[in-house]
Protein backbone atom coordinates (compact mmCIF):
# COMPACT_ATOMS: atom_id res chain seq x y z
CA UNK A 1 0.00 0.00 0.00
CA UNK A 2 1.40 3.40 -0.89
CA UNK A 3 2.20 5.93 1.85
CA UNK A 4 -0.75 8.23 1.12
CA UNK A 5 -3.24 5.37 1.39
CA UNK A 6 -1.63 4.14 4.63
CA UNK A 7 -1.89 7.61 6.15
CA UNK A 8 -5.53 7.96 5.08
CA UNK A 9 -6.36 4.53 6.50
CA UNK A 10 -4.59 5.37 9.78
CA UNK A 11 -6.40 8.71 10.09
CA UNK A 12 -9.72 6.93 9.49
CA UNK A 13 -8.82 4.42 12.22
CA UNK A 14 -7.93 7.27 14.59
CA UNK A 15 -11.33 8.86 13.95
CA UNK A 16 -12.96 5.53 14.75
CA UNK A 17 -10.85 4.77 17.84
CA UNK A 18 -10.27 8.24 19.30
CA UNK A 19 -13.14 10.32 17.90
CA UNK A 20 -10.89 12.43 15.66
CA UNK A 21 -7.36 12.35 14.28
CA UNK A 22 -4.79 12.43 17.07
CA UNK A 23 -2.95 15.23 15.30
CA UNK A 24 -5.92 17.53 15.94
CA UNK A 25 -6.04 16.62 19.62
CA UNK A 26 -2.29 17.02 20.08
CA UNK A 27 -2.20 20.36 18.27
CA UNK A 28 -4.90 21.72 20.61
CA UNK A 29 -2.80 20.68 23.60
CA UNK A 30 0.35 22.25 22.15
CA UNK A 31 -1.54 25.53 21.74
CA UNK A 32 -3.40 25.35 25.07
CA UNK A 33 -0.25 24.67 27.09
CA UNK A 34 2.05 26.80 24.93
CA UNK A 35 4.62 24.00 24.54
CA UNK A 36 6.47 22.41 21.68
CA UNK A 37 5.51 19.03 20.31
CA UNK A 38 8.71 17.60 21.85
CA UNK A 39 7.85 19.06 25.28
CA UNK A 40 4.35 17.61 25.07
CA UNK A 41 5.77 14.21 24.08
CA UNK A 42 7.96 14.25 27.20
CA UNK A 43 4.94 15.05 29.41
CA UNK A 44 2.93 12.27 27.79
CA UNK A 45 5.75 9.74 28.17
CA UNK A 46 6.27 9.09 24.47
CA UNK A 47 9.20 9.87 22.20
CA UNK A 48 8.92 12.98 20.04
CA UNK A 49 9.36 10.96 16.81
CA UNK A 50 6.61 8.55 17.86
CA UNK A 51 4.26 11.44 18.66
CA UNK A 52 5.05 12.97 15.28
CA UNK A 53 4.26 9.68 13.51
CA UNK A 54 0.94 9.36 15.33
CA UNK A 55 0.05 12.99 14.56
CA UNK A 56 0.83 12.66 10.87
CA UNK A 57 -1.01 9.37 10.51
CA UNK A 58 2.10 7.33 9.74
CA UNK A 59 1.10 5.34 12.85
CA UNK A 60 -2.51 4.62 13.67
CA UNK A 61 -2.49 4.25 17.43
CA UNK A 62 -0.86 5.07 20.70
CA UNK A 63 0.17 1.65 21.95
CA UNK A 64 0.72 2.56 25.59
CA UNK A 65 -2.57 3.12 27.46
CA UNK A 66 -0.80 5.32 30.02
CA UNK A 67 0.20 7.75 27.27
CA UNK A 68 -3.40 8.01 26.12
CA UNK A 69 -4.53 8.43 29.73
CA UNK A 70 -2.08 11.34 30.18
CA UNK A 71 -3.36 12.95 27.00
CA UNK A 72 -6.92 12.72 28.32
CA UNK A 73 -5.76 14.14 31.66
CA UNK A 74 -4.29 17.16 29.86
CA UNK A 75 -7.46 17.63 27.82
CA UNK A 76 -9.45 17.69 31.06
CA UNK A 77 -7.04 20.10 32.73
CA UNK A 78 -7.57 22.59 29.91
CA UNK A 79 -11.16 22.88 31.15
CA UNK A 80 -10.23 23.69 34.75
CA UNK A 81 -10.50 27.33 35.84
CA UNK A 82 -6.83 27.87 36.70
CA UNK A 83 -5.48 26.35 33.47
CA UNK A 84 -8.10 27.95 31.23
CA UNK A 85 -6.83 31.40 32.25
CA UNK A 86 -3.53 30.59 30.54
CA UNK A 87 -1.50 31.61 33.59
CA UNK A 88 2.02 30.25 32.97
CA UNK A 89 2.39 28.87 36.51
CA UNK A 90 -0.96 27.03 36.25
CA UNK A 91 -0.02 25.60 32.86
CA UNK A 92 3.33 24.39 34.17
CA UNK A 93 1.79 22.92 37.30
CA UNK A 94 -0.73 20.98 35.19
CA UNK A 95 2.01 19.70 32.87
CA UNK A 96 4.14 18.64 35.85
CA UNK A 97 1.21 16.84 37.50
CA UNK A 98 0.42 14.90 34.35
CA UNK A 99 4.08 14.07 33.62
CA UNK A 100 4.56 12.79 37.17
CA UNK A 101 1.30 10.81 37.18
CA UNK A 102 1.17 7.05 37.02
CA UNK A 103 -2.24 6.59 35.41
CA UNK A 104 -3.97 3.28 35.35
CA UNK A 105 -6.51 2.48 32.73
CA UNK A 106 -9.48 0.38 33.69
CA UNK A 107 -13.16 0.25 32.98
CA UNK A 108 -13.85 2.27 36.14
CA UNK A 109 -11.32 5.02 35.41
CA UNK A 110 -12.69 5.99 32.00
CA UNK A 111 -15.22 8.80 31.70
CA UNK A 112 -18.78 8.10 30.64
CA UNK A 113 -19.61 10.04 27.48
CA UNK A 114 -16.58 12.23 28.05
CA UNK A 115 -17.66 13.43 31.52
CA UNK A 116 -15.27 13.08 34.43
CA UNK A 117 -17.22 13.09 37.69
CA UNK A 118 -14.33 14.29 39.85
CA UNK A 119 -13.46 17.38 37.81
CA UNK A 120 -16.73 18.28 36.11
CA UNK A 121 -19.69 17.05 38.12
CA UNK A 122 -18.53 17.41 41.73
CA UNK A 123 -17.58 21.10 41.49
CA UNK A 124 -20.93 21.87 39.87
CA UNK A 125 -22.88 19.99 42.53
CA UNK A 126 -20.93 21.79 45.26
CA UNK A 127 -21.87 25.15 43.72
CA UNK A 128 -25.61 24.41 43.69
CA UNK A 129 -25.89 22.68 47.07
CA UNK A 130 -23.95 22.57 50.31
CA UNK A 131 -22.56 19.34 51.77
CA UNK A 132 -25.56 18.79 54.04
CA UNK A 133 -28.01 19.13 51.15
CA UNK A 134 -26.00 16.76 48.97
CA UNK A 135 -25.90 14.21 51.76
CA UNK A 136 -29.63 14.50 52.43
CA UNK A 137 -30.41 14.15 48.73
CA UNK A 138 -28.27 11.02 48.63
CA UNK A 139 -30.24 9.59 51.55
CA UNK A 140 -33.53 10.28 49.78
CA UNK A 141 -32.37 8.70 46.51
CA UNK A 142 -30.30 5.91 48.03
CA UNK A 143 -32.73 3.03 47.90
CA UNK A 144 -34.16 3.62 44.44
CA UNK A 145 -31.14 5.18 42.74
CA UNK A 146 -27.98 3.87 44.45
CA UNK A 147 -25.50 4.97 41.77
CA UNK A 148 -26.78 8.54 41.79
CA UNK A 149 -26.84 8.54 45.59
CA UNK A 150 -23.19 7.44 45.58
CA UNK A 151 -22.23 10.38 43.35
CA UNK A 152 -24.04 12.78 45.68
CA UNK A 153 -22.38 11.27 48.76
CA UNK A 154 -18.95 11.53 47.19
CA UNK A 155 -19.61 15.14 46.19
CA UNK A 156 -20.80 15.91 49.74
CA UNK A 157 -17.44 14.81 51.16
CA UNK A 158 -15.63 17.68 49.46
CA UNK A 159 -12.25 17.62 47.78
CA UNK A 160 -11.04 14.55 49.68
CA UNK A 161 -13.69 12.18 48.30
Amino acid sequence: MEDHKIVQRNLALQREWYGEPLGDRVRRLVVAFNVSQAQLAEVLGISAPMLSQVMSGRRAKIGNPSVLARMIMLERKVLTPDVSTGAPEALQRALDEVRDSKPTVSRDSLPVNGVDVETAVFPYLRRVADRRELSQAADVLGEDFPALADVLRRASRGRDS
